[in-house]
């Protein structure tokens, strides 16, 4: 059965199935240090509505969401 307005069903407390966790929404800032599953460890140099570029030393990197790689330092 499924709702009309799109929505999961309610997870009932008593489930002993394990609610599927909320997506986390990462938001950056400049200057944020920040590591990347593939290019390593850097800064965040530039923000736009659509990505936000890291300066990895060698290089800058434009990456856009969702920023699955990208990580908090």
């Amino acid at each position: 059965m499924t709702s009309s307005s799109g929505s999961r069903p309610k997870h009932l407390a008593s489930s002993p199935f394990k609610q599927a966790p909320e997506a986390e929404v990462k938001v950056f800032e400049v200057d944020d240090r920040v590591s990347h599953d593939v290019y390593g460890l850097g800064k965040v140099i530039r923000i736009d509505s659509h990505a936000v570029t890291v300066d990895f030393g060698s290089q800058a990197i434009r990456v856009t969401p969702p920023f699955a790689k990208l990580h908090h330092l």
